[in-house]
């Protein structure tokens, strides 16, 4: 299908011959998935849809306590820092973006009164302005307004170097105008095609100026307000025991009517997805767990129960392995795998492919992930459009083996691997979680048939996936040889994602490990790409050229996908909830609400 076929499709839209679903779905069938073909429809002035979750409650409150697990615990509660997923979702409690992304990849209103079109003004013809319009009479829950002041220091905050945010490549490249209280303009440098970055979803939490300001740059670790949020979202802060347990209670000012339908809210962190998704599933003690990474087969039993049911939605997530290229074991300027050393054995090509050729992808999907996920080669599968048609894997354990005898490291006394004294021998690092166990399991017997050695290091999740400069295992330091996580998409286009393969987000002590390249791999050619794809108007232009940068990084055996991963979560019967794969899990919490 061609743009002029596309362009009349979407004519039809307009025209009110074809219906919004038959143009998704007509899309569909050439690849072109639901969240893209929202944004085609969007850009060309064809309204977004409704939220995907019908509200049914007719006033706020009643609902009495919502009580979710995450098996891993929050740590922080400042969405700016909030590397891990765990920490987002615990912010978005509190705070908000200007929108969201529901299931179906459609821009949702949150703190902006509508959503910028070419027809509301909010989209320039050139793709380098979007106008945003804020929701009058919203107020933080210490009854401060938000205005557009709010939102244009959230952008120098994130934007500030010294801040080192988690979020700072949404906003680093823009800038942000006041145009007055209620309206802010965001300004690209270049033509964006996809502008839904700042502001938007993860990265677009908007935090109070009036609280915040003290702690812009060198402080920003300092303010109280980091485990202690003042926002606008549905719940207020109540308490919060970092790796604990967090409260909140409604906020009775909330600026959507009849909303939230709960009371109090609590998050409780820390035990094992096992024991959370029993506790939804089996127990009924808990109304909802997040991210039940247990084994189909189990899930399927406990659903017997009767108290909850497994939602699994289409997402871009993706569970993978980095092989680190820099040496994990070498101190520089106070920093671990620094990119001014070099890995003694991994930075050799023929080694990194031979571990490829070692990973069981079908048994790992088969035996372990079921529902939860689809084996791949590609570090991109979501929207498909963006998928690599050339990465393909394979289980080869002979043809390993005989790309390390070809690169001359030969099997010593001790059946392992060396050449020139250094010998194949590797620490692999995971959170602790009974599937990703299972999976190192897999990988190191596959590795000892081929002459590699491999030491197996499971870390707590709550301090794997944190966020603390101090602690040296946390997963984006990345102070091992072979580490394996999953990656989420937050939005239904990869270029964010794909972020992590650029020179300018490297992790390292700068930027206190907050960039987004935790493999410290870089290539010119993926960097060229990436700028050229931010820049390129043409949907399929722009597609092949992200799909470049995808391809460079796991041609080089560099990043290892294992499963596109589809976001799977425990609920109870009688909870109705707006589960969404391009956003966190709590996006929409306000819309929540108990048959």
């Amino acid at each position: 299908m061609n743009s002029r076929q596309i362009q009349d499709m979407v004519q039809g839209v307009k025209d009110g011959q074809m219906s919004r679903r038959s143009f998704i779905q007509r899309l569909a069938a050439v690849g072109i998935t639901a969240p893209i073909a929202s944004q085609i429809l969007a850009w060309n002035d064809v309204a977004m849809a409704n939220a995907t979750l019908e509200y049914k409650p007719t006033k706020a409150g009643g609902g009495g306590p919502l009580k979710m697990l995450l098996w891993q615990a929050p740590t922080l509660l400042n969405p700016h820092f909030a590397s891990g997923t765990k920490d987002q979702i615990a912010s978005r409690v509190f705070y908000e973006p200007l929108a969201g992304w529901d299931k179906e990849g459609n821009l949702i209103p949150q703190l902006a009164a509508e959503v910028p079109t070419k027809a509301n003004g909010g989209l320039s013809e050139d793709g380098t302005t979007v106008t945003w319009k804020l929701k009058p009479g919203v107020k933080w829950h210490d009854g401060k307004p938000f205005t557009a002041d709010d939102v244009v220091f959230t952008w120098e905050y994130a934007a500030d170097p010294a801040t080192a945010a988690y979020t700072s490549g949404a906003y680093k490249d823009i800038k942000v105008e006041k145009v007055d209280d209620l309206t802010v303009k965001v300004i690209f440098a270049k033509p964006t095609p996809f502008w839904a970055d700042p502001f938007v979803g993860v990265a677009g939490m908007v935090i109070p100026k009036h609280l915040f300001a003290e702690f812009k740059g060198a402080k920003s670790r300092e303010n109280p307000v980091n485990l202690k949020p003042v926002g606008t979202g549905p719940y207020k802060f109540g308490d919060f025991k970092p790796g604990d347990i967090l409260t909140a209670t409604r906020n009775e000012a909330y600026h959507v009517a009849n909303r939230p339908h709960f009371d109090t809210f609590e998050i409780k962190g820390g035990g094992d997805a096992v024991s959370a998704a029993r506790a939804v599933l089996q127990t009924g003690e808990y109304d909802y767990a997040w991210d039940t990474l247990v084994e189909d087969e189990v899930l399927k039993r406990m659903e017997t129960g009767g108290r909850g049911r497994i939602s699994a939605a289409s997402a871009g997530d993706i569970e993978f392995i980095t092989l680190n290229t820099t040496d994990p074991w070498t101190e520089v300027d106070g920093e671990r795998s620094s990119i001014k050393t070099k890995h003694p054995t991994l930075s050799d090509p023929a080694v990194r492919q031979a571990i490829n050729l070692l990973i069981d992808r079908d048994s790992i999907q088969k035996f372990i992930y079921g529902r939860g996920g689809a084996a791949t080669a590609s570090f991109v599968n979501e929207p498909k459009q963006f998928k690599s048609q050339k990465l393909a894997y394979e289980f080869n354990i002979e043809k390993a083996n005989k790309i390390l005898d070809d690169a001359g490291w030969k099997k010593g006394s001790d059946g392992i691997r060396e050449k020139d004294g250094k010998k194949l021998k590797y620490v692999y690092q995971t959170s602790i979680n009974a599937p990703r166990q299972k999976v190192q399991a897999i990988v190191k017997q596959a590795c000892g048939r081929a002459g590699i050695d491999i030491e197996l290091k499971s870390v707590t999740a709550s301090v794997f996936f944190s966020s603390d400069v101090a602690n040296p295992d946390t997963y984006t330091k990345l102070y091992t040889d072979i580490e394996m996580y999953t990656t989420t998409q937050p939005q239904p286009d990869p270029e964010r994602l794909l972020n992590q393969f650029v020179s300018w987000e490297i992790a390292n002590k700068e930027n206190k490990w907050l960039g987004r390249n935790v493999s410290r791999y870089t290539d010119p050619a993926a960097d060229e790409a990436y700028r050229a794809a931010q820049k390129e108007l043409d949907p399929a232009k722009r597609a092949a050229l992200l799909i470049k940068v995808n391809e460079i990084f796991c041609e080089a055996n560099v990043i290892l996908p294992l499963l596109s991963r589809k976001k799977v979560v425990a609920a109870a019967n009688s909870l109705s909830i707006d589960h969404s794969g391009w956003d966190v899990d709590t996006w929409n919490l306000a819309s929540w609400y108990r048959a």
